[in-house]
């Protein structure tokens, strides 16, 4: 099925060049400009297959370092348009996870969602206590049917791992899939995301984070309390006056700034239908399965790597990206020394009062990005919530210097540096990680020893890259059998047509050796059609 959907979008080139298509799906839908269109047309292919699908190239609208641009903008546009599960299967549903009936459950419970997306649907509800609650129920056969595409995914990013040089692992990132639409199948970690979350804005007077009904929530089940208020994708914003405005474009800035580099945890997903206006410069929050986790460390290292910017310390920059979980193979190491040159160096010898944070942030990712270096995915969720974080304030109000308040935070980062408490709490921390290698190093080493001195120790090499060289051989040993073949027949024929006397003659020569011209004429044009086919003449 994949296959057949791709050939129709005009991916069937790929797949018949390595051999992965079947004889009914080998050509790919003329007059289809892959090369010119190729974003929208990978769109397409994954809305038309399905909402696990698309899921995954939203996913892939996340990862720039590993996608090109032109897909990236496309994928962005990627939403889930899913019909309504009917009522009668969301109550079994809602009644098999409560054990109760609905109406035992719910004093009043709305048959019309909310919203509905792939995984789940929203419906407002009344407990009995008269409290006004949202209910995110699971779609029935939801968690069945994505793992079943998950492994689809699986076993063609097998199929084209080895097969074409992408400059990444396919299987990697199908895992990381799997792993992040199986958080989502899990209500009951988005609960406890809100539930942090809400700790962490607890004694906040602008940011409300919705409570959590925890005897009404299951793993297929979320209950929520009701934030009443437009969210900012809806017409109602617009009529807001300017100075509204800035004070709303102020808190949302405030509050993910809070999140990223004070409280560590942020919720990752802050585009407009997800953030709900209560007036007066009050906002709240909706959807919390997109949340991640910026550590200390990383906060710390990224202070040290704006600092070592302003001292042109190339060396300690690259020291600073490997902190950070950057990593790159030796081979591409001049080129990384080349690009923070040429791509830092506006910002060598000024202050760091002086910088564009964002523009320096941008300039980092830019580079990551540019030289395809591994980047750890946490960051990938950081980097697609600040560009997200900046399109609302541009759109909310554009005159809002988004990263001029994040200063005091910087700030705050930068004395914690100096702070002693936080210098011993380092050193603690390393020194426990060097007790614990030094503690296991003798015993890595005696058995290292042993395995010797038994003769059982085994070196294992992994080659990479060499499977299409292995395939051209093929091709190559075929086209010389194809052509020795046919000459042994022509030199026969010929041999046969003079040398034979008996039988019919036609312009001299015996009819007996027609069959080897005919057959090393037909084998020679063969040869000469597949070379032209290739494209390798």
């Amino acid at each position: 099925m994949i296959a057949e959907v791709a050939a129709k979008h005009g991916f069937g080139y790929l797949f018949e060049r390595h051999r992965l298509l079947r004889a009914g799906v080998r050509r790919r839908r003329p007059g289809v400009p892959v090369d010119a269109t190729r974003g929208r047309h990978i769109r397409e292919m994954l809305d038309e297959l399905g909402p696990t699908f698309v899921k995954f190239g939203q996913l892939l609208s996340t990862r720039p370092d590993v996608v090109p641009p032109d897909i990236v903008q496309e994928l962005v546009l990627l939403q889930d348009r899913v019909s309504p599960v009917p009522f009668l299967e969301i109550r079994q549903v809602i009644e098999q996870e409560l054990g109760l009936r609905l109406e035992q459950a719910f004093a009043h419970f709305e048959e019309t969602p909310l919203a509905s997306a792939s995984i789940g649907q929203v419906h407002a509800a009344v407990l009995p206590g008269g409290d006004r609650v949202v209910v995110k129920v699971q779609r029935p056969g939801a968690a069945r049917q994505i793992r079943r595409d998950v492994d689809l995914l699986l076993q063609l990013a097998e199929l084209l791992e080895h097969r074409v040089d992408w400059g990444f692992s396919l299987v990697g990132l199908v895992q990381e899939f799997s792993r992040a639409i199986n958080r989502e199948l899990d209500y009951l970690l988005e609960a406890r995301n809100a539930e942090r979350l809400g700790q962490n804005f607890a004694a906040s007077t602008s940011v409300t984070i919705p409570r959590v009904y925890w005897h009404y929530s299951t793993s297929r089940l979320l209950t929520l309390e009701r934030l009443e208020g437009p969210t900012l994708n809806l017409p109602e914003l617009a009529a807001l006056d300017p100075a509204r405005k800035k004070v709303l474009a102020e808190t949302i800035a405030d509050c993910w700034f809070q999140q990223i580099l004070h409280d560590g945890f942020f919720h990752a997903d802050p585009h407009p239908a997800n953030i709900v206006y209560l007036g007066e410069g009050r906002i709240g929050l909706l959807d919390f399965g997109n949340a991640a986790v910026v550590r200390k460390e990383d906060l710390q290292e990224g202070v040290t790597l704006f600092l070592r910017v302003m001292d042109s310390d190339i060396a300690g920059i690259k020291r600073s990206l490997r902190r950070l979980g950057v990593s790159w193979p030796p081979s591409v190491e001049e080129a990384v020394t080349q690009s923070i040159e040429d791509g830092f160096s506006r910002y060598f010898g000024v202050s760091l009062a002086s910088v564009d944070v964002r523009s320096l942030l941008q300039q980092t990712f830019d580079l990551i990005y540019s030289l395809h270096l591994r980047l750890p995915t946490r960051f990938l969720l950081l980097d697609k919530a600040l560009v997200t974080l900046e399109g609302v304030i541009r759109q909310l109000y554009p005159d809002l210097n988004l990263f001029e308040r994040a200063r005091r935070y910087a700030r705050e980062l930068r004395y914690q540096r100096l702070d002693p408490q936080r210098w011993a709490e380092r050193m603690e921390r390393d020194l426990a990680a060097y007790a614990y290698v030094l503690r296991d190093f003798p015993m890595q080493l005696h058995d290292l020893l042993e395995e010797m001195r038994s003769g059982e120790l085994e070196i294992r090499y992994r080659h990479t890259g060499l499977e299409e060289m292995i395939h051209r051989l093929d091709l190559i040993t075929n086209r010389l059998v194809v052509a020795l073949l046919s000459i042994a027949l022509g030199v026969t024929g010929a041999a046969v047509a003079i040398l034979v006397d008996k039988g019919p003659h036609i312009l001299g020569l015996s009819a007996w050796g027609l069959p080897g011209f005919l057959l090393s004429l037909f084998f020679g044009l063969w040869l000469i059609y597949a070379i032209i086919r290739s494209g390798r003449l």
